[in-house]
């Protein structure tokens, strides 16, 4: 059997009192897309950072690529929530991808051929390659965005992790991030681990959703846990979960921010 680019055993996080997740148990494969979801202080983040290497759990286990998760590993590909450039960094776009490649080596002598080589490649891999020597600061959010995926497939990771992806994004950039990570989960040798807050417009390639609400937690299928009465168990109280003209509508969560909400409690945690 294929190794799992992930594997989360009896995972159990809490702070104080207070229990985010326990008895949590996650494979994600190679060539798999996980979308994580669920409201403002459910622990999504907290998650992230444990599978980095960043966050201590109170139980259980995470490794990457069978090696267990610690803080640098190349083998983890990440992509932080999005914050825009200013307009006037001096960065061109197939410098920021460099610093993937070589390493954060600003300043030092200019990079080698093969250095080069590979910046191109993976310009050409997220479709960067026509602003490649444009300054990072005056491309959309869309476009920066796909560098900093190419930045995190720069060490040829096996788990690839981003935080809110398509936050910000207008709805043709939205589109083209998820086509791209549609190629990328194509390509069968990256597992794909998503926390967003509008899984919608990932719908159609998300293979499996991990919910966390109220200290517990579903996993499954899109169909088997976007469904009223799955969330109506995890919220304990009453959820609607309305499918509209290919979108999902989620009526009465309390601060879900997930899916697609009928108040503006919108919220990442």
């Amino acid at each position: 059997m294929t190794e799992p680019a992930l594997r989360i055993c009896g995972a159990a996080l809490g702070f104080g009192e207070r229990r985010l997740w326990s008895g949590l148990d996650l494979d994600v494969a190679p060539g798999e897309l996980v979308a994580v979801l669920g409201p403002n202080g459910s622990g999504k983040t907290s998650l992230l950072r444990a599978i980095l290497g960043l966050q201590r759990l109170d139980a259980g286990t995470v490794e990457v690529a069978g090696m267990p998760a610690r803080r640098g590993r190349a083998r983890v590909g990440y992509v932080p929530q999005q914050r825009a450039l200013p307009a006037d960094v001096a960065l061109r776009a197939r410098d920021l991808v460099g610093f993937g490649v070589s390493g954060t080596r600003f300043g030092l002598p200019l990079p080698s051929r093969r250095e080069r080589m590979a910046v191109d490649r993976l310009l050409a891999r997220v479709g960067a390659t026509r602003y490649a020597d444009q300054r990072v600061g005056r491309l959309s959010g869309g476009e920066q965005q796909r560098l900093r995926v190419a930045q995190a497939l720069a060490g040829d990771p096996r788990l690839l992790l981003l935080d809110e992806p398509l936050l910000s994004l207008d709805l043709q950039h939205q589109r083209g991030l998820a086509d791209l990570l549609a190629a990328e989960r194509s390509r069968g040798d990256v597992g794909i681990l998503v926390v967003t807050h509008d899984v919608n417009p990932l719908l159609g390639i998300v293979d499996r959703v991990l919910y966390l609400a109220g200290g517990r937690f579903r996993v499954g299928a899109p169909d088997e846990v976007l469904r009223s009465d799955v969330l109506s168990d995890l919220y304990g109280t009453p959820v609607d979960v309305i499918r509209s003209h290919g979108r999902l509508v989620v009526v009465g969560a309390p601060d879900a921010g997930h899916v697609h909400h009928d108040h503006p409690a919108e919220g990442v945690s």
